[in-house]
């Protein structure tokens, strides 16, 4: 059964009262920027019902810095791309990175099919990272910042493989060259870690820093 809706009159009846519900209350009035114009992190925002109040797409330097791990990288990005986007007092934000490393290699989206195909190669038959960052910056201004980090294991692809998988044209722009959400997945051994952090915003870790930073979420989880 649905709990009745609280409501506290105050002042006159006349058509002036003012109507205060502590089911929406102050919070439900926050707004939330998406600072991505990645349709996979819209959609897995979703998934947990939340929606946007509006998308912007920040515009930042990418390269690494010389001797940057994977780790701080991505970190670095999320929060960048956080950082970069105006909002207002009533405005909280949500930003994100994702990358494929392979040691201490980071692979960014691969940007042409060359490039992809060498990736695939490279993780073909041996397990690599996925990290996935997520940045939330709260109404008030402060800043809370989580890592995924999950561990695939691909199969030894043949170059059949490789040529048919580039020709779907899927990977393309994607971090390590492939989408895990795809054609992809048919070529897992293994995953260790977020399904969805592999995506490209781990679920976990994205509603744990809106509930910190004050996200309305309400006790049923939508």
């Amino acid at each position: 059964m649905t709990s009745p809706k609280v409501v506290l009159h105050i002042g006159s009846s006349d058509s002036s009262t003012s109507v205060v519900s502590f089911m929406s209350g102050a919070a439900k009035e926050m707004k939330l920027v998406l600072a991505s114009s990645s349709p996979r992190r819209l959609e897995l925002l979703g998934r947990l019902g939340v929606k946007p109040d509006r998308i912007a797409s920040p515009d930042i330097d990418e390269t690494p810095l010389k001797g940057e791990l994977p780790r701080d990288y991505v970190l670095r990005m999320a929060k960048e791309k956080a950082a970069v986007v105006p909002r207002s007092a009533d405005e909280m934000l949500i930003a994100g990175d994702t990358i494929v490393a392979v040691g201490r290699r980071i692979l960014g989206k691969a940007e042409d099919e060359a490039q992809q195909r060498g990736f695939l190669k490279l993780l073909g038959g041996r397990r690599h990272h996925t990290m996935s960052a997520v940045c939330v910056i709260a109404a008030d201004g402060t800043s809370r910042t989580k890592l995924s980090d999950s561990t695939i294991k691909f199969k030894r692809f043949q170059d059949s493989e490789i040529d048919a998988y580039i020709k779907s044209g899927e990977g393309l722009g994607k971090a390590g060259g492939y989408a895990i959400q795809g054609l992809a997945e048919a070529f897992v051994i293994s995953i260790s870690g977020s399904f969805s952090g592999i995506m490209g915003l781990p679920l976990y870790e994205t509603r744990n820093l809106l509930i910190s930073s004050g996200y309305p979420f309400s006790h049923d989880g939508s």
